[in-house]
């Protein structure tokens, strides 16, 4: 990215059969101050804008830098289906063809060629129906670019992470381990400074037991393995709070105490993100060599080919994506 230029940000179109390749057509048509290069099937987004109604100028994308980019006008990076899609019927024959454009995006990226990717949703079950074990983008991008990741999902007003994200629940207690918290504390501390100029940043760390424990009464994570690793990077200057029973620790009068929530498991916080913000929550993949955002939603098949679903976490992940990636260029 020059001084000069637009951010250059991939954008994948997610499960053929499902929304994205619409909510690309979306993107497509506004005038967000990003250049935009969709990774898909051409011909699939021709006919995504279609269905929208919306008149889209598609040429092939040559690796340039853009200055300006008007409204309607994409480049495509073809990637090509195996066969056609049928709206709201995922078929794994077309697994690889997600597969390549999620490589083509991450390869770009680490190339140097993107300055982000932006990653419309995908159908899990059908890309592991394909023979292909698949748990998600995150994993994904983390194998891709050899790096330790936290996923971590942002609304307006709340910023979530994970120390486990797809794991059953039994599995979850065993996997808290001190060096899984220390990583992953890390991670997020050194992210909120390079993607959100945070010099110190404040990380609420909750328990893993109702009420954080009880003292031991409800559970010992917290005193054996929790409290400890707090106060031992608290020692090295990290500005820690906690741990914090869940349930309290999303009340008005704590948020102004820290600027991100460290959860043990998925569903420990993601609820109340969601139930508060669900169309401008953005998942964002931290510990990557490269910006990654996404939709907060999956493939919702049942409206694939009607046109009417809501791009708005789709530009949501974009225009965060748009900022951090004009944040890294002017530090």
């Amino acid at each position: 990215m020059t001084a000069t230029s637009l951010p250059r940000l991939a954008v994948t179109a997610g499960e053929p059969a499902g929304v994205g390749p619409e909510l690309v057509a979306r993107l497509a048509a506004s005038d967000l101050p990003a250049d935009l290069v969709a990774i898909t099937d051409r011909d699939l987004l021709r006919r995504a804008a279609a269905i929208c109604g919306i008149d889209l100028t598609i040429s092939d994308d040559d690796g340039t830098r853009l200055a300006t980019r008007a409204a309607g006008h994409v480049r495509v990076r073809h990637v090509p289906l195996a066969t056609r899609e049928v709206p709201g019927q995922p078929n794994p024959a077309n697994a690889r063809h997600v597969l390549d454009m999620l490589t083509v995006a991450a390869d770009g990226c680490l190339g140097g060629e993107f300055d982000a990717v932006v990653t419309g949703p995908v159908q899990k079950s059908s890309i592991n129906d394909a023979g292909v074990p698949f748990s998600g983008h995150t994993e994904f991008f983390a194998e891709r670019a050899a790096s330790e990741v936290v996923m971590m999902l942002a609304s307006p007003t709340l910023r979530v992470t994970l120390a486990t994200t797809h794991l059953p629940l039994s599995a979850v207690p065993s996997a808290i381990t001190p060096e899984l918290l220390e990583r992953t504390l890390r991670i997020v501390s050194g992210s909120l400074t390079s993607l959100y100029g945070l010099l110190r940043p404040r990380i609420a760390v909750l328990g893993l037991n109702p009420h954080a424990g009880e003292d031991g009464h409800m559970g010992r994570e917290e005193i054996d393995t929790i409290i400890p690793l707090l106060e031992r990077l608290r020692a090295e200057g990290m500005d820690l709070l906690g741990p914090l029973p869940a349930d309290t620790a999303f009340v008005p009068a704590l948020r102004g105490r820290y600027d991100a929530v460290l959860a043990m498991y998925h569903d420990q916080a993601l609820p109340v993100l969601k139930s508060e913000a669900f169309d401008s929550t953005v998942n964002v993949t931290l510990g990557l060599p490269f910006i990654r955002t996404s939709v907060d939603h999956g493939t919702a098949l049942d409206l694939a080919g009607t046109g009417r679903a809501d791009p708005a976490s789709l530009f949501a992940a974009t225009r965060l994506a748009i900022d951090f990636a004009n944040h890294r260029a002017a530090v």
